[in-house]
């Protein structure tokens, strides 16, 4: 075990970090692979309906249960399915070749394929799976991907009352538990592509609306053609990173959609391949004759794969194009006007609030005609709102603001520009809102003086609290105004503008501050075994204070260890300590960090987020949130390894560039220490290694590499033990190889190397 000291924290809010941690003991074997999710096909299910999904990806044949969130939807496993490798291909090919000769052999001259396959054992579905790989192998468009070459067939039954939006649809073995994947539920009727489509446009949509399931493959192009009257304001969305955000082996690394329109000539009426720099597109279309229409879909320098997946939703549905304000304060009454298509109510009141259910974000459901509703989110905040106010395109009509506000406006027309001016003097934060909230405007913002000295000026700025954006078009700067005031200019990068290039200006003075995430997003474990997890800081405005986490009300037996982020770090590996005992189904946790504010030396506290950590394009890597951080605990319990660690105080100094001593202690007399070893994962340029003294002692030496780790380095160590022993020699087995027993990681053991200290 590893004793540690803790400190609870105040109002009784979270949970203490447990004192006594103890590691897991695994014996090795042949390590099963996690279930990994690619893509799901067709991605969605219609309310009140049931539906067969095949879900792609990797080491599927183990899954013996499929978990998806919320209430409303049942789901059970159907069938599992992999095609032949090219291995398994050529060795029954090998075998038929065997057979085919052996006939000949026996004076069969031309022996029949049929009587081939009956000598050489084969069976009726080893047949057919032969000329499914050779159908496979024959069709230009398919590129074999391991990642890719498992089906999972999974059905769902949807209640007519089942809320509709994504779910997170994950897999479960055994012993592990798969990425989640995101299953759409809707309300209209759902219909599949049939293939061919490219040159005869397939004429599945006889209704509206409608919900277009497809797959793109290399070189493809799906074509649907329906009936359209004039008049009909038709709204057709491709949804493509909104089924799957990143490929992790693509480049670009999202299936780009790109849509055409056209009439019954073959003439192109209308195109998209974005909706206001979002990177799925949507056609809105005023249909000009009757007529029969054709949509096309295909990727924009048509590449494809099966997990290149689509969904295409038609018809004359309400769809909003811009909302203005973006937001509200939380204790006013505020007019929101909506543009878009199809909308009968284009304004809502928000409702005054009290605190103590104050949200940064609060969605509005916005009825519509015939029982339909939309869904608007906006942002919630404290500072106090105001509009902009036109004419204000230059300093002679600047609009006059002051800090700690939040101007809501537009900019209205190509060209324009809104200056404001800022009174009084001090450090300054401006922060543009508009492109992440779904406005089309490029902002770039500049400071300058009475005289026109600039200040400061951004273009861009990368929020990687942003998971889901690959081009940051919102600004952000932190600049000082001189006592005299300054202006403050915005406008559109590419001089674009009109009524939908809204924006939220935030006007305050630096509040450094952080965000959190943890990943990995879904973890399964066995009884009490320890497993490492990372916490990410997003920190803002140089907040550069020690993070202290905990798990807010966890169920009994989940601890936390290492559960600091230490202030000049942007991440930290700790570990989750599971029950000792088997827990039924996916146990949701939640996790939260309290840090000291920096001018008032208050606590700030914030969730720590679930997310994915996703690739994007074989390089960049994005934290994306989820909805739930699930544990799944199952198995045998195991046992305790054969030795503990005491630690000398709660924080061990290590020296920068020497050796630390960590004593061991056996708690079992049937081991040989001498067939124990420890190694570290974490951090680099400190070693560990299992030393004696020769008379019974034994501890773990820690190295530190002086020219590898800096002084003042603070973090956590992850030790893993392991024994490796060989049995006795026989005579059936003169040369036997060591047997390997894994017990796992060790709780983390926070570390400071000595030297000048960090800031905390």
């Amino acid at each position: 075990m590893i004793r540690h000291s803790t400190t609870p924290w105040l109002s009784g809010l979270f949970v203490v970090v447990a004192t006594t941690l103890m590691t897991s003991h695994i014996k090795a074997q042949p390590a099963p692979k996690d279930p990994h999710l690619a893509y799901a096909f067709p991605a969605g299910c219609q309310q009140g309906s049931s539906c067969e999904i095949v879900l792609g990806g990797q080491h599927l044949k183990e899954v013996k249960e499929a978990y998806i969130a919320g209430d409303g939807v049942e789901i059970e496993i159907v069938k599992w399915y992999r095609p032949l490798t090219r291995g398994e291909f050529n060795q029954i090919r090998m075998s038929l070749d065997e057979a085919r000769k052996k006939l000949i052999d026996e004076g069969k001259s031309k022996p029949t394929d049929e009587e081939v396959a009956l000598a050489a054992g084969l069976t009726e579905e080893q047949r057919r799976e032969i000329e499914i790989y050779r159908l496979r192998d024959r069709d230009e468009k398919r590129q074999p991907n391991e990642q890719l070459e498992e089906e999972l067939t999974v059905k769902l039954t949807v209640a007519q009352d089942a809320k509709p939006g994504k779910r997170e649809l994950r897999l479960l073995s055994e012993t592990a538990m798969s990425n989640p994947l995101w299953i759409h539920i809707g309300q209209w009727p759902e219909v599949r592509e049939t293939e061919p489509n490219d040159t005869t446009p397939d004429s599945v949509i006889d209704r509206f609306p409608v919900v277009v399931n497809g797959q793109i493959m290399p070189g493809d192009t799906d074509a649907f053609s329906f009936e359209a009257k004039k008049g009909m304001r038709l709204v057709i969305v491709a949804g493509a990173r909104d089924v799957i955000p990143y490929l992790a082996d693509a480049v670009p690394g999202w299936f780009q959609a790109v849509l055409t329109l056209c009439d019954s000539t073959g003439k192109e009426v209308a195109y998209a391949d974005s909706f206001h720099f979002n990177q799925d597109p949507v056609i809105c279309f005023e249909v000009p004759d009757d007529d029969r229409y054709t949509v096309k879909i295909h990727d924009s320098i048509f590449r494809g794969r099966e997990d290149f997946v689509y969904r295409i939703t038609l018809g004359e549905i309400p769809f909003v194009t811009s909302v203005f304000p973006l937001g509200a304060p939380w204790d006013e009454k505020t007019t929101v006007q909506l543009e878009g298509w199809n909308l009968t109510q284009t304004t809502f009141e928000t409702k005054k609030v009290a605190f103590r259910q104050f949200r940064p974000v609060r969605w509005y459901t916005v009825p519509q005609q015939d029982g339909l509703s939309v869904e608007v989110p906006l942002q919630m905040d404290l500072l106090r709102e105001v509009s902009d106010h036109e004419p204000n395109n230059d300093q002679d009509t600047a609009q006059s603001v002051t800090t700690r506000m939040i101007v809501n406006g537009r900019i209205d027309a190509p060209g324009d520009e809104d200056v404001f001016f800022i009174s009084g003097g001090g450090r300054l934060a401006v922060e543009v809102q508009a492109r992440r909230h779904g406005s089309p405007l490029d902002s770039i913002v500049s400071l300058t003086d009475s005289r026109g000295k600039e200040l400061a000026f951004n273009d861009d700025f990368e929020d990687k609290t942003q998971g889901l954006m690959t081009h940051h078009a919102d600004s952000r700067l932190i600049a000082s105004v001189p006592a005299s005031g300054a202006y403050l200019r915005l406008s559109d990068a590419q001089g674009n503008g009109g009524k939908n290039f809204v924006y939220r200006l935030y006007l305050r003075a630096p509040e450094p501050d952080f965000e959190l995430r943890v990943t990995p997003a879904s973890i399964i474990a066995r009884p009490g075994a320890v497993t490492a997890i990372t916490v990410h800081a997003l920190r803002n405005d140089n907040f550069n204070e020690d993070i202290e986490l905990a798990l807010v009300d966890p169920p009994p037996g989940f601890w936390l260890s290492g559960a600091v982020i230490p202030g000049n770090a942007d991440r930290v590996q700790m570990t989750l300590t599971v029950p000792p005992a088997p827990v039924d189904g996916p146990v949701v946790l939640e996790m939260a960090g309290r840090a000291r504010g920096k001018s008032n030396r208050a606590w700030i506290t914030r969730p720590v987020v679930p997310a994915e950590n996703m690739m994007q394009a074989f390089i960049w890597f994005h934290l994306i949130p989820v909805e739930d951080w699930s544990v799944i605990v199952n198995g045998r319990p195991t046992p305790k390894p054969p030795f503990d660690i005491a630690l000398p105080s709660a924080v061990v100094t290590l020296p920068h560039g020497g050796e630390f001593l960590l004593p061991v202690r056996a708690v079992s007399k049937n081991v040989n220490l001498n067939e124990l070893h420890v190694a570290l994962e974490e951090p680099k340029g400190i070693s560990a290694e299992l030393i004696t003294n020769g008379m019974g002692g034994f501890a773990i030496k820690l190295s530190t590499e002086r020219d590898k780790v800096k002084s003042g380095l603070r973090g956590n160590i992850l030790l893993r033990a392991h024994r490796e022993s060989t049995p006795t020699p026989t005579e059936e087995n003169p040369n036997p190889k060591p047997w390997r027993t894994d017990f796992g990681y060790f709780p983390a053991i926070p570390f400071e190397i000595a030297g000048q200290k960090s800031a905390r």
